[in-house]
């Protein structure tokens, strides 16, 4: 079944009246969905804006050390700065999900103020990969870029820096909701990256957000051909207005 088929499907079951349409989509449905080529960042990002009201884009420098896409749902860390000279021990949440989180997950690690520590490098890198993580979400920076590359785990962050975060950071909480790169994060939500950006879908608003991409994938099948004809935009929109 062609992509954006399955796309135009649940978009025509979700805007019926039946039964079924009532239904929320599987997490499953949903990850299939975000990943078709005609779900891009900028869909997406369009789709969450209306169906919640708020934007669901990240700041514009979270982007991917290499080029690569990722689709999953967040599994969270938050970190915070520690004086050098504090000997007490504390929990290391962010490995500890590392450990923990479900394969095909996203990890977003929040480093407070910093953007000038490495949260991740290739260590952690190699074991996101063997454990089949989807890729990670850092506000902060990355280290071992081309290490990194080589292992072929995606990164997202906002710096690269080569200073490590052992005795800058320690984490505090593991699993709960966090503010990366401007936007609220909440274990579960839907994660989407590309060299656009990357984009958060609120879990109780990805039904919709699937439905709404499906529309706007419509739309814009439906334009293409009048643009190509016409050699105008403005006229596609007055038949379709996608904008």
């Amino acid at each position: 079944m062609r992509l954006s088929f399955f796309l135009s499907l649940i978009a025509a079951l979700l805007a019926s009246g039946s039964a079924m349409a009532q239904q929320s989509l599987t997490p499953d449905q949903i990850i299939e969905a975000l990943r078709a080529p005609t779900a891009s960042t900028g869909n997406i990002a369009d789709a969450v804006e209306e169906a919640t009201g708020a934007r669901g884009f990240m700041y514009h420098d979270m982007k991917p050390i290499f080029k690569s896409r990722i689709v999953g749902r967040a599994a969270t860390a938050l970190l915070r700065p520690v004086l050098k000279h504090d000997t007490r021990k504390y929990p290391n949440y962010a490995l500890e999900i590392l450990d923990e989180a479900a394969p095909g997950s996203v990890l977003v690690y929040v480093l407070e103020n910093g953007l000038e520590i490495a949260g991740m490098g290739n260590l952690m890198a190699t074991t996101a990969k063997v454990r089949g993580l989807e890729g990670a979400v850092i506000d902060g920076a990355a280290r071992d870029v081309e290490e990194v590359t080589r292992i072929g785990f995606p990164i997202f962050s906002r710096a690269i820096s080569p200073a490590t975060s052992v005795g800058r950071y320690v984490s505090v909480a593991k699993q709960v909701p966090v503010i990366c790169a401007g936007i609220l994060v909440r274990p579960g939500d839907y994660i989407i990256g590309d060299s656009d950006g990357v984009v958060v879908v609120p879990q109780d608003a990805a039904t919709r957000v699937v439905e709404l991409i499906g529309q706007y994938d419509d739309k814009e099948s439906r334009m293409l051909p009048i643009i190509e004809r016409e050699k105008s935009m403005l006229k596609a929109l007055e038949l379709y207005n996608r904008y």
